[in-house]
């Protein structure tokens, strides 16, 4: 860990941080930081910024209920930029979208970028419209049991290509089991945000069991 006097402001008193979600790993935000208002976060576990245009600390969610929940705050090489991990309560941009970077200026034709909260709102996307010829919309239209079916039928195969010690095979099933589980997921309304907060609270208690043990 570093202390906050190894950091570089600039002649302003400021340092730029660049607000990222825990979960989506998306950029939501760019904003600034000064001695007090990063102390400020620190303390609260909430993002807190310097408005330029208005000249003064601004707690992020204030206002708007739109709280930032800090996770983690992480300088880069030259100890004069910050990457601020969040959980955020809503939207980053104050034009009410998850995140203030939404125009795009370019995109590779043979280079996509893929994320799980991005095939989870292409498969959100499936069930709100029917796009003839889909198989996700064709899941959808057949309903539970038939998407819980193919769960069964992945996770059997997943266990068959492991058995197997197949490894290019197993990553191939596992891939099949994770897009159905994603589909069921959406079919039950539960988010990717809905698991993470599951798993992070399921690896507090492993760390506290850890800890038990080790003292016995």
């Amino acid at each position: 860990m570093i202390n906050i006097d190894e950091l570089k402001f600039d002649e302003r008193g400021l340092i730029p941080a660049i607000v990222v979600d825990a979960v989506s790993k998306r950029v939501l935000t760019l904003a600034y930081m000064n001695r007090e208002s990063l102390q400020i976060s620190m303390e609260r576990e909430l993002t807190c910024f310097w408005s330029r245009s208005r000249q003064e600390l601004w707690l992020k969610g204030e206002s708007s209920g739109n709280y930032q929940h800090i996770v983690s705050i992480t300088a880069d090489c030259d100890k004069d930029a910050l990457v601020v991990m969040v959980e955020p309560d809503g939207p980053a941009c104050h034009l009410g979208t998850t995140s203030c970077f939404e125009n795009p200026l370019y995109q590779s034709d043979e280079r996509h970028e893929f994320s799980y909260q991005g095939l989870m709102e292409l498969i959100r996307g499936r069930k709100e419209e029917k796009k003839e010829g889909s198989y996700t919309t064709y899941l959808f239209e057949k309903g539970l049991d038939k998407i819980l079916k193919k769960i069964g039928e992945e996770s059997t195969e997943v266990i068959i290509a492991a058995k197997a010690e197949d490894h290019r095979e197993t990553i191939y099933e596992i891939a099949d089991l994770a897009y159905h589980v994603m589909v069921l997921m959406v079919e039950a309304g539960i988010s990717l945000e809905d698991i993470h907060k599951e798993l992070a609270s399921r690896h507090v208690i492993d760390h506290k069991v850890k800890q038990e043990k080790m003292t016995t």
